[in-house]
């Protein structure tokens, strides 16, 4: 698509990179962020070494495209809802695993790492799902 050399919102859409990157050039770790949907994420392993990002591809079953991020304690997923639903999604958080669904849709998304499911969340946001897995980093963890 071709800019209008008129349009009124080229300056605002500049003007708003601007203040994004000057918000993440701000933050603590700016030289480690990225922005994931609308997530910015920060925080780098101890290590130093990247964290793992796996994008889910939508399939032709009507899968919902999703991104996984993994960080030392945490793994965010986040998830681009489909524009068309006429449901309020369904999530369900277990220890190797987190489902959602949405009218007829749905994705299972399998973990490599157990997640505690009291500490977890997620929340919705302009047709984003941000979904925050707590880690179970001890195995002798207090019931």
């Amino acid at each position: 698509m071709q800019n209008n050399p008129n349009s009124p919102y080229d300056d605002v859409f500049n003007n708003l990179a601007k203040i994004v990157e000057d918000i993440v050039k701000n933050m603590p770790d700016s030289h480690n962020a990225r922005i994931i949907g609308y997530t910015i994420i920060t925080r780098n392993p101890s290590n130093g070494e990247p964290g793992i990002f796996r994008p889910g591809e939508p399939g032709d079953d009507g899968e919902i495209p999703y991104e996984v991020v993994e960080s030392d304690d945490l793994i965010y997923i986040t998830v681009t809802m489909p524009i068309d639903s006429k449901n309020a999604p369904v999530v369900d958080i277990q220890e190797e695993r987190v489902r959602v669904e949405v009218d007829n849709r749905n994705i299972s998304i399998m973990l490599d790492h157990k997640v505690d499911k009291i500490h977890s969340y997620y929340r919705i946001h302009r047709g984003m799902m941000d979904i925050t897995l707590k880690k179970i980093i001890n195995s002798h963890q207090f019931p």
